[in-house]
C-alpha cells in the first residue's frame, strides 16, 4: 500500500544567484525526510522547469542528497503534472515497480529575472551533450490550435479572463458585480496564503485591493487586474516522498507522519478551446473529480480540506461548480495554500506544494480528508487526488477516464470564417499604461459554431459596455468590428 512520508518546502525570499533551481529541490527534499531516507531513494521525479535548462535535473538532486543510483524522470509542461506523478507513483509502488519515489520541482524564476534585468547570466550547473534526457522530457501538448494562433490568442492571461467572462453571462451578472464577487473569492485565498507560512505573499488583502485598478494593480486582461494572476516571480521548491506501508515501517518513519493517497483521476477536457462546448464548464472536471472521490469511497461533503487549482479565478469557480462545492463556505476555503497569486505559483509545480500542505494539515488533524485538484494548460489537462490519514480499506485506486470525457459533446471551431455573429465572449488586454489594446473575441456563428476573432478598433466600447450578445462583424483574416 503506497504512504505519502515526506513532503517539505522551502521559500527563499531574498535574490541569491548562488541558489539553483536543483539547490531548492535538495533543500525541499532534506526538509521533506531525513538522510536515511533520502540515500533509499530508487526514482527522482521532475516537475519541468522554467528558470534554467537541464538535461537531467534529476540526475543533479541525486547528488546533492546521497541517492546514489536512482532512476530519474522529466516531465513536461503542465500545472496538473505534480498529482499525475504521484498518481504515477502510488501505481509503481503499488505493482512493486519502486521501493521510494522522490517528486520534486523549484523555481528560482524571480532571481534569474532579476538577474537577467541587472544583464548577468548566472553560473549554474551546465550537462553537457553525454548526459541522457530521461524519459518523459519530450512529452508536450500543444498549447494553441491554429484558430488561437493565427489571431495571437497565445497565452493564458488571454485565455483565462474568457472562461471568467462566460462565466459572468452565463450567471447573468452584471460586470461591477461580479467583479466585486472574484474580488472576495480572491480576498479569501489571500487569508489562507496570510496564514500558510509557506506561502509567497504574507499580507491578507481586501476584495477591493484585488479586483480595483491602481497604481500596483494595473489591469492585465479585462475583468482581471494583476491581483487575480498566478504569480510566477517567486523562488520557490517542494518535494514529496511516496513509499509502501512495509518500507516506511523499516525507515523507521513515525506513522504520524504518514498520509494515504487513497485515489485518482486524470484526464483532459478538448485541447483547442474553441471546440469546448462551452466556456464556462469542464466536462474532464467533473467526470475525473467525481470518480475519483467515487474510487476513494467518499462524497464531496466528506472532504473537509480542499485545494482547487488556482492559477485565475475563473478556473476555481469552474472546478467548484463541477464538483459541487459552495465558493463561499467559510468553514471550507477552496485552498489549503493560498493559491498561485498569494502563495505562489512557481510555474508547473504549484500542485507539489498544495500536497504537501495538504498533508501537513491533514497530519496536524487526523482523520480529515482532502482533495487536491491539478489544472495543466488552459484549464485542459486535470488531474486529482483525495488522501488521508487513516490506513484505506483497499488499495490504492485509479482511473483514467478519458474515454467518458472524450463522449461528451463539442463545438465546431471554424478556423476562417466571415460573417456577421454574436459575441459569445471576450477579454481585452490592457498595455503597461493602463489602456486597452485589442480585444480576443469568441463568436458564434448563425449555425451555432463558433469562430475566434480580434478586435483593434473601438476598443473602448469593449470595457466600457457590456458587450455580450452584441453583433460582430468577422473578417477573413480573422478581424472583427462591432456591427
Amino acid at each position: 500500500m503506497p504512504v505519502l512520508i515526506g513532503y517539505g518546502q522551502v521559500t527563499q525570499r531574498e535574490i541569491n544567484p548562488d541558489v539553483e533551481p536543483v539547490d531548492l529541490m535538495a533543500q525541499a527534499a532534506r526538509a521533506a525526510a531525513d538522510a536515511r531516507v533520502l540515500e533509499s531513494v530508487d526514482s527522482i521525479r521532475v516537475v519541468n522547469l522554467l528558470s534554467w535548462r537541464y538535461r537531467d535535473p534529476g540526475l543533479l538532486v541525486a547528488e546533492r542528497i546521497g541517492a546514489t543510483g536512482a532512476a530519474t524522470r522529466y516531465t513536461g509542461i503542465g500545472g496538473n503534472v505534480p498529482q499525475t506523478l504521484v498518481n504515477q507513483a502510488c501505481r509503481d509502488i503499488q505493482a512493486g515497480r519502486n521501493a521510494v519515489v522522490l517528486i520534486t520541482g523549484a523555481e528560482t524564476w524571480r532571481t534569474r529575472t532579476r538577474l537577467r534585468a541587472n544583464g548577468v547570466k548566472p553560473d549554474w550547473t551546465r550537462q553537457d551533450e553525454s548526459v541522457p534526457v530521461p524519459p518523459g522530457a519530450q512529452d508536450a501538448v500543444p498549447m494553441a490550435s491554429p484558430a488561437d494562433e493565427r489571431i495571437g490568442l497565445d497565452r493564458p492571461v488571454f485565455v483565462y479572463p474568457m472562461f471568467e467572462q462566460a462565466l459572468r453571462i452565463a450567471a447573468g451578472e452584471e460586470p461591477d458585480e461580479h467583479r466585486r464577487r472574484i474580488g472576495e473569492l480572491w480576498a479569501r485565498f489571500s487569508a489562507v496564503a496570510a496564514a500558510n507560512p509557506h506561502a509567497w505573499s504574507t499580507e491578507a488583502l481586501s476584495a477591493e485591493q484585488i479586483w480595483r485598478p491602481g497604481p500596483d494593480n494595473r489591469m492585465i486582461s479585462w475583468p482581471y487586474t494583476k491581483l487575480m494572476n498566478s504569480n510566477n516571480m517567486v523562488d520557490q521548491g517542494a518535494a514529496l516522498i511516496l513509499t509502501s506501508v512495509q518500507k516506511a515501517t523499516e525507515l523507521g518513519v513515525p506513522g504520524e507522519r504518514w498520509v494515504f493517497p487513497y485515489a485518482g483521476t486524470d484526464a483532459h477536457d478538448t485541447y483547442a478551446i474553441g471546440e469546448r462546448a462551452e466556456f464556462f464548464t469542464s466536462p474532464a472536471i467533473r467526470i475525473a473529480g467525481r470518480r475519483a472521490l467515487e474510487l476513494a469511497g467518499f462524497g464531496i461533503d466528506d472532504m473537509a480540506l480542499v485545494d482547487l487549482y488556482s492559477c485565475f479565478p475563473c478556473a476555481v469557480q469552474v472546478a467548484a461548480n463541477e464538483l459541487g462545492l459552495p465558493t463561499d463556505d467559510p468553514q471550507r476555503p477552496l485552498t489549503v495554500t493560498g493559491g498561485l497569486t498569494f502563495a505562489g505559483g512557481p510555474w508547473n509545480n504549484y500542485v507539489t506544494h498544495s500536497i504537501a500542505t495538504m498533508a501537513e494539515r491533514l497530519t496536524a488533524e487526523p482523520g480529515r480528508l482532502g482533495l487536491i485538484s491539478a489544472n495543466g494548460g488552459y484549464l485542459t489537462k486535470h488531474s486529482f487526488g483525495v488522501y488521508g490519514t487513516e490506513p484505506p480499506p483497499h488499495e490504492f485506486r485509479w482511473e483514467d477516464v478519458q474515454n467518458e470525457v472524450d463522449r461528451q459533446p463539442a463545438r465546431t471551431c471554424v478556423v476562417q470564417w466571415s460573417g456577421i455573429g454574436t459575441v459569445e465572449t471576450w477579454t481585452t488586454p490592457f498595455n503597461r499604461e493602463g489602456k486597452p489594446e485589442k480585444a480576443f473575441l469568441a463568436v458564434r456563428t448563425p449555425d451555432d459554431a463558433r469562430a475566434l476573432a480580434v478586435l483593434h478598433e473601438d476598443v473602448a466600447a469593449t470595457v466600457r459596455d457590456d458587450i455580450a450578445g452584441a453583433k460582430v462583424r468577422v473578417h477573413d483574416d480573422g478581424t472583427a468590428v462591432l456591427v
